[in-house]
């Protein structure tokens, strides 16, 4: 009988010992289990003693493995994620940093977990991405993508920053404020959350857009369909230069003038968890909501 997957990819850039530790037992494991075995060759320097021929760049792991295990938090999911979603490649994640609300595998004990998934007991889901592009003077000067929010903010030195916001097109409101996220539901948990934005489930089809401290008590999230295109024009009488910032981990520059157009990317991250997955267990636990009454 024909394996789900047969060739996998070991990704995440450890930050500790016991991280390191989880890449090495994973290692060891799949290749007792018979599987091709591929690592983030970000982590050659790091596990010297595996073979050489086992490191791979994360377009090459894309592009030849099945199924990539992140390890790691979920900074590094979505480090990944941003390259993974071009690919026709699974991704499963083993928590090894804070909330984890990417990363469902248990690195105490992910054989067991993991054992079932890759006999192909798991649930599939498919989460997707932004694209956040910056034009200046009808050219594109940069752009990246965004599992979990595109933020316009003022950069390093906070202060107030005006722009205007379209939706295909239409204006809807114009703004002073610290900034905007533009969220997809799966970044609804994180920035945006914080940001007092909607917490939205993740098989929604929409974005969330939440003012960052905005200059009127009337200024409230406003949540679109996930086709609409939006833009945002930074007005020309902003001082300094401002950023957007893809997922907290890339930053485009912007200047006052600059258009931002934000939608959704034709790409999807393809996210896989074990059978016993419940998105309302990891809010609940994640988030410390009360367990039931009876």
């Amino acid at each position: 009988m024909k394996k789900p997957f047969e060739v996998i990819a070991i990704i995440g850039k450890p930050r500790d010992q016991q991280a390191i530790q989880t890449h090495k037992e994973l290692y060891v494991w799949l290749m007792e289990q018979g599987y091709r075995v591929f690592i983030d060759d970000r982590l050659r320097d790091i596990l010297s003693d595996i073979p050489d021929d086992h490191f791979a760049s994360l377009v090459s792991l894309g592009q030849h493995a099945d199924l990539a295990i992140v390890v790691g938090g979920d900074g590094n999911m979505l480090g990944a994620a941003r390259i993974l979603s071009r690919f026709n490649i699974f991704v499963i994640g083993v928590n090894r940093g804070n909330l984890g609300f990417l990363t469902d595998l248990n690195p105490e004990d992910f054989k067991t977990s993991l054992q079932a998934v890759l006999n192909g007991e798991y649930i599939e889901e498919e989460r997707f991405l932004l694209e956040a592009e910056i034009h200046r003077h009808g050219q594109i000067k940069s752009h990246n993508a965004a599992l979990n929010e595109a933020v316009l903010h003022p950069g390093q030195v906070a202060h107030m920053i005006e722009f205007e916001v379209y939706i295909d097109e239409s204006f809807a409101f114009s703004q002073r404020s610290d900034g905007l996220i533009v969220a997809t539901p799966t970044g609804s948990t994180a920035y945006s959350l914080s940001g007092g934005g909607p917490i939205l489930s993740p098989s929604l089809n929409a974005i969330s857009i939440v003012p960052m401290f905005p200059h009127t008590l009337s200024s409230r999230p406003l949540v679109v369909d996930s086709k609409r295109k939006i833009k945002l024009v930074v007005s020309p009488d902003n001082r300094g230069t401002q950023e957007v910032s893809c997922d907290g981990q890339v930053s485009l520059p912007v200047s006052p003038g600059d258009e931002i157009h934000i939608y959704q990317s034709p790409n999807v991250l393809k996210l896989i968890h074990p059978k016993d997955y419940s998105y309302y267990h990891v809010l609940r636990n994640k988030l410390g909501w009360s367990s039931k009454l009876f």
